[in-house]
C-alpha cells in the first residue's frame, strides 16, 4: 500500500491539498485533524454538560479517557461521523480550533488516534494530513510533504472558511490564535509538530491549490519537482 503523508501547521492548506491529491490519484483521503477535532468537540460537549468552567473541569486526563473508551469515528464521504452522528460542521467552529491543540497534547489521545489512523491504512493507498503523520504515524511513508505558509495568509484562509459557516472573526485576533497554536503544537511533549528529515517543504503563500497539487503529483511520478 502507498502512503503519502502531508504535515504542516494549522491552515497551511494541508486538508484541501490532501483531499484534492487523493481524488486525482484515486487514493483514500484521511483527515487526521478531523479526528482530533472530533475528540475536542466531545470534550467541550462533556464540559458543557457538566456546566464546568475551565478552572473547575477537574481531571482532563480522566475525562478524555472516558470519552475515548466509547469513541467511535468514521468518514462517510465528506461527512465526519462521531458516535453514529454526522458532526461535520460542528468540528470546524472556531471554539474547537481554539481548543484542539490542547486536547492533542494528551498522550492518551494521540495513542488512541494513531492506532485508528494506522488501521485505516492497512488495505488501501492513502493520503493523510496532520501534524505528525510523517514523523510518528507513518515514519516510513512513501512520500512526505511539509506545507508551510505565513500566519497572515493562514489567518485569511481560516477567516474565509469560517465566514462560509456564518462566523465572523477578527483577522488580527486570528493571527494571534494561529501563532499561539503553532507554539503549542511545536512545543508539546508528545508528537510535536516538526518537519521530518526526509520531508519536502512547500510554501503555499503564493501558490494556488492547483499549483501545489501539481507539484506534489510531480514528486509522486518522478521524485523531482516540476
Amino acid at each position: 500500500m502507498v502512503v503519502i503523508a502531508i504535515d504542516g501547521p494549522a491552515a497551511s492548506g494541508k486538508s484541501t491539498i490532501a483531499k484534492k491529491l487523493a481524488t486525482e490519484l484515486g487514493y483514500t483521503y484521511i483527515d487526521s485533524g478531523a479526528m482530533y477535532r472530533a475528540v475536542t468537540l466531545e470534550y467541550l460537549r462533556h464540559c458543557e454538560e457538566l456546566n464546568a468552567t475551565k478552572q473547575s473541569r477537574g481531571n482532563d486526563e480522566a475525562i478524555l479517557q472516558s470519552i475515548l473508551n466509547d469513541f467511535q469515528f468514521d468518514f462517510d464521504g465528506d461527512d465526519v461521523i462521531i458516535n453514529g452522528q454526522d458532526r461535520s460542521p460542528d468540528i470546524r467552529t472556531n471554539l474547537v480550533s481554539q481548543n484542539v491543540s490542547y486536547i492533542a497534547s494528551f498522550k492518551t489521545v494521540r495513542e488512541k488516534l494513531v492506532e485508528l489512523q494506522r488501521q485505516m491504512s492497512q488495505s488501501k493507498d492513502i493520503v493523510m494530513d496532520g501534524r505528525d503523520i510523517g514523523t510518528v504515524v507513518f515514519p516510513d511513508a512513501d512520500l512526505k510533504i511539509f506545507m508551510v505558509a505565513s500566519a497572515q495568509v493562514r489567518a485569511e484562509r481560516r477567516a474565509a472558511q469560517l465566514k462560509t459557516q456564518g462566523e465572523e472573526v477578527d483577522i488580527e485576533q486570528l493571527v494571534k490564535e494561529i501563532e499561539k497554536r503553532d507554539e503549542i503544537d511545536s512545543q508539546r511533549e508528545h508528537s510535536p509538530l516538526v518537519k521530518a528529515d526526509d520531508a519536502i517543504e512547500i510554501c503555499t503563500d503564493d501558490l494556488s491549490i492547483e499549483e501545489v497539487t501539481k507539484v506534489i503529483k510531480s514528486y509522486c511520478r518522478t521524485g523531482e519537482p516540476l
